[in-house]
């Protein structure tokens, strides 16, 4: 018995070592084709760069929504608020035109991208503790419409708070990173070097993907995944759940953060229509389409919708309209597909719902859930309930 124990132990452990391994390599292999990009877009003269560097924003702004939605459980739709005080924050340090940099309240050292850029995950950090910190006794819909009113007051606050923010006007230029040695030459980041920005930010979603992936398999993560399944179970065993859903919403929401550091220094300007509840959503659907829970599936869902908001809408628009125009459809003739952009979003959740509940790479915890294992058992999963009453009315009829 104890042999055939350790055997087990030891074929479970090799098979965990093999999965590991596979995903790295993945892993490995799809960063080193991203880092190949720039070279492909300039060879065959694609110009989409700029397009894949607002991409990979909105992706690392799923991974964070993840740790929140996912693995803790917490439905968050005011996640952009995160994004937006992450973005100001950096303008306020580093913007010349800033108040704060204006009026010489922001130190020196303190008025470049990269001290700016840890202020900004560790601000959005804090921000994140204080959204939870009243909000720790609501579940399901109360919590998702307390987030909701936070992600409507934050952006609004910056448009009205015009003294200090701009308004309307926005804050621009914002300082960008300092060339980089690098073999010989610099990285510089100017507006025109998207190449060295693509690379950066794929550096900070790679560093993103580790960070999270360590989080995940902590202690700490396991207490996430205990709370999300049940709460009451998850306090009985011991879990301390304040400190383990305010950690879970500032952790999220320093990626947020960081985030909006980044997409503030690489464009060049902030505004408050940028973080409206619309970016919430979008992301909010990247996290259900790929996966709640996976983040390799939120990856994935994340650049399949970001794809389709920031290039394939652009390609598509001519194709469209030139097609009907050949058939003589005036609805489509002057068509611009960027106004469909949220029916496309819609639809895509509504689908996932009915056909893939746990999303298109469901982790594993999930999709043992959402697949039953065996026949009998789906048959009775998918058994309505007035059916289930008639055959408990009809055993206590024939035991009678």
């Amino acid at each position: 018995m104890a042999a055939s124990l350790a055997a087990s132990q030891r074929i479970d452990v090799r098979q965990d070592r093999r999965d590991a391994r596979s995903k790295t390599l993945w892993i490995g292999g799809g960063a080193l084709l991203m880092a190949l990009y720039p070279f492909l877009d300039n060879a065959l003269g694609i110009n989409r760069l700029g397009s894949f560097m607002a991409i990979f924003v909105l992706v690392i702004l799923a991974m964070g929504l993840n740790i929140v939605v996912g693995y803790a459980g917490l439905l968050d739709l005011g996640y952009a608020a995160f994004f937006a005080i992450g973005a100001y924050t950096n303008a306020f340090l580093t913007s010349p035109t800033s108040y704060f940099v204006r009026n010489d309240y922001i130190p020196e050292f303190l008025r470049h991208f990269w001290p700016a850029l840890i202020l900004s995950f560790f601000t959005a950090a804090l921000f994140g503790v204080l959204l939870g910190a009243p909000t720790l006794r609501l579940r399901g819909d109360y919590l998702a419409i307390v987030t909701l009113g936070f992600g409507e007051i934050v952006p609004t606050f910056f448009l009205n708070a015009t003294t200090i923010t701009g308004g309307t006007l926005g804050i621009n230029p914002i300082s960008a990173p300092p060339a980089i040695p690098f073999f010989g030459g610099d990285l510089r980041f100017g507006a025109s070097d998207q190449r060295n920005w693509y690379w950066l930010m794929l550096a900070v979603g790679l560093l993103s993907v580790f960070l999270i992936n360590r989080l995940y398999d902590s202690r700490l993560g396991r207490s996430w995944q205990a709370v999300r399944e049940d709460e009451v179970a998850a306090a009985s065993m011991g879990i301390n759940l304040v400190r383990t859903k305010l950690l879970a919403f500032g952790l999220g929401a320093s990626f947020s953060g960081f985030a909006g550091s980044i997409y503030a220094a690489a464009f060049q300007y902030v505004h408050p229509d940028q973080f409206r509840f619309s970016v919430s959503i979008m992301i909010l659907a990247m996290v259900i389409l790929g996966g709640l829970g996976n983040i390799y599936g939120v990856i994935f869902g994340g650049l399949l919708i970001a794809s389709f908001d920031r290039i394939l809408v652009e390609v598509l628009r001519d194709p469209v309209q030139s097609f009907g125009r050949t058939f003589n459809i005036p609805f489509l003739e002057n068509h611009d597909l960027s106004q469909d952009r949220f029916l496309v979003f819609g639809l895509a959740l509504v689908l996932m719902m009915l056909l893939r509940p746990g999303g298109l790479i469901p982790n594993a915890r999930r999709r043992a859930e959402m697949e039953p294992e065996s026949e009998e058992i789906a048959a009775a999963e998918s058994e309505s309930l007035y059916d289930a009453r008639r055959e408990q009315e009809a055993l206590a009829g024939e035991r009678a």
